[in-house]
């Protein structure tokens, strides 16, 4: 029996939340291509912005230009190692942007076939038959004690640490990037959000949300508002993006 042909679609929404005075935020995404990518700003005055603009173009530039007969895996590293030399030497070159950097959550789809790309603690889950499963690991200080079992969830949300990260794309002149490889089903939902959505709502709440939505026949782009816009809600400390992929079949 041939496998189901699988195909995507996707939306996003970015907010600068209630608390932020500007976005740092950056995502952008290509479904010709199978490519999407969420970043995650860091630095002074308009550096985070910079950032994860740099990011996005040149992550976005240089796997959607990917030659067919290279491996997704072989290069994303590339371009991610790339992005990583863009913004190390734009912010050597400027003390105005010094220390910048950005998180990054990705995704490339080949048919069936799916690897996520993560730096930093933006991350990517997989909502499947009304259950999400986080698929990225968190590089953050507070996540890595936690699977270390010297520090329990609870005590990481309350940690003064939590938003200290361990991995970021451009603050060291080299980074290693995790990637993991799925197999797509149609029906499944992808989530890639910066970490203003989940520090606000818990798994079981995004789960939640996503399970009405889909019960309701939300578009993607009704759904990625209503996370957004219940994340507001809970406090919105932080930027908040949300993009979402649908594999169908």
């Amino acid at each position: 029996m041939a496998s189901a042909v699988v195909n995507y679609t996707a939306a996003a929404v970015s907010d600068r939340g209630r608390k932020r005075p500007s976005n740092e935020d950056a995502f952008g995404y290509s479904v010709e291509h199978g490519v999407y990518v969420v970043c995650d700003g860091m630095g002074g005055a308009a550096a985070g912005e910079i950032a994860s603009s740099l990011a996005v173009d040149e992550v976005l530039r240089l796997l959607s230009g990917r030659a067919q007969d290279v491996t997704p895996p072989i290069v994303a590293e590339q371009a991610l190692s790339a992005a990583n030399a863009v913004i190390f030497s734009r912010s050597q070159r400027n003390n105005k942007l010094s220390g910048m950097g950005t998180t990054l959550v990705g995704l490339v789809a080949e048919e069936r076939r799916v690897w996520v790309l993560n730096i930093g603690d933006s991350r990517c889950y997989r909502y499947r038959n009304g259950r999400l499963e986080q698929v990225t690991l968190d590089h953050s200080l507070v996540e890595e004690q936690v699977r270390l079992g010297r520090m329990t969830h609870s005590e990481a949300l309350r940690s003064p640490l939590r938003n200290v990260i361990t991995r970021a794309l451009g603050t060291q002149s080299q980074v290693t990037p995790d990637i993991f490889e799925l197999e797509a089903e149609p029906g499944d939902l992808f989530l890639l959000s910066s970490d203003g959505l989940t520090r606000e709502l818990s798994d079981a709440e995004i789960e939640s949300l996503l399970r009405a939505g889909a019960a309701g026949g939300a578009s993607l782009r009704d759904l990625c508002t209503r996370l957004v816009e219940a994340a507001k809600k809970a406090g919105g400390h932080d930027n908040i993006t949300c993009l979402l992929v649908r594999a169908e079949g």
